[in-house]
């Protein structure tokens, strides 16, 4: 059994400011240290239902966040950007049996979490299908175009609930709640013991379960903050001016879809 893992940190336990998510900043030590544990837990949790391979994505910011050496031996880590379509789940293809997604968080436009946003803070609000999207559900999408299912996602309360909406056979893990630019959170071991159960749990369920459906076609929508960014991006082939702020596409491929984000 092949097993992916992509990990980001702003849904890590603890992690409730922007400083602590950047490189370089002084209490981004802390948040890292504990985006090792869970995701090391996750690794664990896998080894332990039987996965003969298990590959990480550092999928946060510069994609240098991990440390290798505190991962298990048997784990391969992706860092930095290739860049390429696939984005948070660089390298997931038809070989991998399941992924899970560490350290997930609410998704722009919403009030779930003092860090929501979706694959940039350029963006207001995506949506596909008329659905308000997070990186959870455009990466959950992704693992499916690949027949891949994603058995377990782990990160604050609001994107745990999202996820169960699209994929209730799957398994999370809340590490926390938010209010407002506050976050109400279980402690980090706690965090790490939880999410290494429900790793191990998830592999032993049915994983075809867990395979999202996929819609035959596909109409994305993206609110940009500044209208400048949107007439740039109305210029990409096939892409649609719907208002100021907001640009459309549409295809019946989602990579294309993905295509159109990563130059979005």
């Amino acid at each position: 059994m092949k097993v992916y893992i992509s990990a980001d940190i702003e849904g890590i336990a603890g992690v409730t400011h922007w400083d602590e998510t950047e490189l370089g900043k002084g209490v981004y030590v802390q948040a890292q240290e504990q985006m090792a544990a869970e995701v090391a837990a996750a690794c664990e949790g896998a080894l332990e239902a039987g996965a003969s391979e298990v590959w990480v994505k550092d999928a946060h910011d510069t994609g240098r966040n991990l440390v290798h050496a505190r991962l298990p031996r048997q784990v391969k880590l992706v860092r930095g950007w290739a860049p390429h379509p696939l984005m948070m789940m660089q390298e997931l293809d038809e070989t991998f049996s399941a992924a899970a997604l560490i350290g997930c968080h609410a998704r722009a436009g919403s009030d779930g979490s003092p860090l929501a946003h979706t694959m940039t803070t350029e963006w207001a609000e995506v949506r596909i299908n008329g659905q308000a999207a997070s990186e959870c559900l455009i990466n959950t999408m992704a693992a499916a175009m690949l027949g891949v299912p994603v058995v377990l996602a782990t990160g604050d309360q609001a994107v745990c609930n999202e996820f169960q909406t699209f994929n209730p056979s799957a398994r999370t893990v809340a590490v926390k709640e938010c209010r407002g630019n506050s976050t109400i959170n279980i402690h980090p071991e706690e965090a790490v013991e939880r999410t290494r159960t429900a790793m191990a749990e998830a592999l032993r369920g049915d994983l075809r379960a867990c395979l999202m459906p996929m819609p035959a076609r596909f109409d994305v929508r993206i609110t940009y903050k500044k209208n400048a960014q949107a007439q740039r991006v109305s210029f990409y082939p096939g892409a649609e001016r719907i208002d100021d702020v907001t640009v459309g596409f549409a295809s019946d491929s989602y990579f294309e879809v993905l295509r159109f984000f990563l130059f979005a």
